[in-house]
């Protein structure tokens, strides 16, 4: 039977989204079965936050990590944060939840070839808020994108209406930040050598006083 513990150890933590295995199928039904009995209404009701997303490979992150410093008052992503965000779901109720991760194992797409190349920044009324690496060629992964926000609406969430660009957060930055430029000129030539993404994950966002943390709770292939 395949292990559905693998990812963060412990069981998926939603209903199975009718995994084409039976038996898997059969034991993750089972265990939220078990799941509900104990702990009964505040489970059900409890919020969850979501998104779709792509983990970078290990060297890749590497790479991006020593970008990280230069800028005051920065806030550095974490090995965990680093990720492509495909589609941000957002705080969703359980059922929701659950149809989401179902619907998101009907995306068919080939794995993705990428690279890193250049940097840049998001900016709030005139101000950096984020500090970030782009990837190339940005086709495959808005095409991704569009079949994973269209998958999505089949689950009744409305559909994505911002525009969308392909990146990587490296930092946050508050009020007192920056400044960047001088950030920004000295990796503005940052590039990698190609690397590929055979699957993409649903996270769960948890707030807290340290900033997000992500747990990876259910995996899908690229390429099937």
């Amino acid at each position: 039977m395949p292990d559905v513990t693998n990812i963060v150890g412990r069981p998926f933590p939603f209903k199975q989204n009718r995994c084409r295995i039976e038996c898997q199928t059969c034991f993750v039904t089972l265990f939220c079965k078990r799941l509900r009995m104990r702990a009964g209404a505040r489970t059900l009701n409890r919020m969850h936050r979501l998104f779709v997303g792509l983990r970078p490979p290990p060297a890749i992150r590497e790479l991006l990590f020593d970008t990280m410093g230069g800028v005051p008052g920065a806030r550095w992503q974490s090995d965990e944060q680093l990720h492509l965000t495909l589609r941000f779901i957002g705080e969703v109720d359980r059922r929701t939840a659950e149809d989401a991760a179902h619907v998101l194992s009907t995306v068919r797409a080939a794995p993705i070839e990428l690279h890193i190349e250049g940097v840049g920044q998001f900016d709030t009324r005139g101000r950096a808020n984020a500090l970030w690496a782009g990837v190339r060629p940005r086709e495959a992964v808005t095409a991704l994108h569009k079949k994973v926000d269209q998958a999505l609406v089949r689950a009744g969430l409305e559909p994505e209406r911002r525009a969308y660009l392909p990146h990587i957060t490296l930092a946050r930055m508050g009020g007192g930040a920056g400044p960047t430029d001088r950030w920004l000129a000295d990796h503005a030539g940052l590039t990698s050598e190609p690397f590929t993404l055979g699957h993409f994950m649903l996270f769960e966002s948890h707030l807290g006083q340290g900033g997000a943390s992500y747990e990876a709770v259910e995996r899908y292939p690229l390429g099937d």
